[in-house]
């Protein structure tokens, strides 16, 4: 029977990349649980596949409802803009005007640019000699450069957006009015970055998305410095996160990651694994809301409860995935949810494939005998988990 008392979510522990055993407790037993996060109301949470699926897909469960509740968070301020807490027509209409940029075409041109940074960095690395830290002098460089020239955002600036970057997906327990100013400060950036490329036009998305709304009038001013805002802060926090979980799962699994090496012609399955296999979220974030009854894994949602997706979870389900808690590089993956489903599957997920696949390959081929060199600081208090600062050898 499902629990209708609310269990203290989230589950995982922010010092490591271990998938919490609730999880699969909560796979494992009929319906689903009921959660409670440190504010807002309960919620259900789905941790199988079909159910995590079918929430995500599923036009009877809204994102844009949750700015009507008090939606499950783990921080005091509710996040209620943005382009992620949008429902079709509105989201559509935003999002076609930035998927040209992310075409795989466009994305497979930047390739080059991509393996040139790479290379460079690990020139750099070399020079530097172990140990380094390969987040600050890798993993973080790579795709803010990337996502930098791709927005048209001077790199330069990049301590400045990391600090309110890294605000906006803290779960710190930010009072209302520090998010709110953090998000003052931000916008007011990005709206004098708007306002430089009005003056001086270049070829990059956020020209396009000026022009998209001074002559054809697609979005609002609003609109337009949130969007370019998002772009920013998801255009880097994951694939930053997650090119030291790659070889931090690889350095644990070292039977994987000889197979690995002797096969390089693996690399892009094995990012596609990897992508399955890593937990990055502390907890699940975004609730969905019913906008009518819905049964989802045996369980009734009525109309105007929230369910909360675990990705993580769903991406361990053995009913999907054969021997699920296992790493297998060669594993024909098949859909994963690392990059969601539906509506809101991760628009830059070509760009995040890309940069994995040549940030982790150059790195191995460049370093053989890449290991742990000293203690890792491990985020914490965030949305996403994953090393501050990762020490490496070779």
């Amino acid at each position: 029977m499902t629990s209708l008392e609310p269990v203290t979510y989230p589950f995982n522990q922010t010092d490591g990349l271990e998938l919490d055993a609730a999880y699969a407790d909560a796979r494992e037993r009929e319906g689903m649980l009921r959660v409670r996060l440190p504010y807002g109301e309960p919620a259900w949470l789905a941790t199988r596949y079909a159910d995590v699926r079918l929430v995500l897909g599923d036009r009877r469960f809204s994102r844009a409802a949750a700015e009507f509740h008090d939606a499950p968070r783990s921080s005091p301020a509710q996040r209620t803009n943005g382009i992620l807490a949008m429902d079709p027509p509105d989201h559509t209409r935003l999002r076609t005007l930035v998927a040209k940029a992310f075409t795989k075409h466009r994305v497979e041109s930047l390739r080059p640019r991509v393996r040139e940074l790479a290379h460079s960095l690990l020139d750099q690395m070399e020079a530097m000699g172990p140990p380094v830290d390969l987040v600050e002098n890798y993993a973080l460089p790579i795709p803010v450069a990337v996502i930098c020239e791709l927005l048209g955002v001077p790199a330069a600036d990049r301590p400045r957006f990391r600090v309110w970057s890294d605000r906006l997906l803290s779960t710190a327990g930010l009072t209302l009015e520090q998010f709110d100013r953090n998000q003052e400060e931000i916008r007011e950036y990005m709206a004098g970055l708007i306002e430089r490329h009005r003056a001086e036009p270049a070829d990059d998305l956020m020209t396009a998305l000026i022009e998209a709304r001074d002559v054809r009038d697609r979005l609002s001013e609003l609109e337009l410095v949130d969007l370019c805002v998002g772009i920013l802060v998801a255009g880097h926090e994951t694939t930053a996160s997650q090119i030291p979980n790659f070889v931090y799962v690889l350095c644990e699994n070292p039977g994987e990651l000889a197979k690995l090496r002797e096969h390089p012609e693996l690399l892009d399955n094995a990012v596609e694994e990897l992508l399955r296999y890593v937990p990055l979220g502390a907890g699940a974030a975004f609730p969905r809301y019913a906008t009518e009854d819905v049964e989802v894994g045996g369980v009734l949602v009525r109309a105007g409860e929230p369910v909360l997706v675990a990705v993580g979870a769903a991406n361990r389900d053995r009913l999907r995935f054969e021997e699920a808690d296992e790493l297998k590089v060669d594993r024909e993956v098949g859909q994963h949810l690392g990059f969601g489903h539906g509506v809101h599957h991760c628009l830059g997920a070509q760009l995040a494939r890309l940069e994995l696949q040549e940030a982790l390959g150059a790195l191995l081929r460049r370093f053989p005998g890449l290991h742990p060199a000293g203690d890792i600081v491990w985020k914490s208090q965030m949305i996403v988990r994953g090393p501050r600062t990762m020490p490496v050898g070779w």
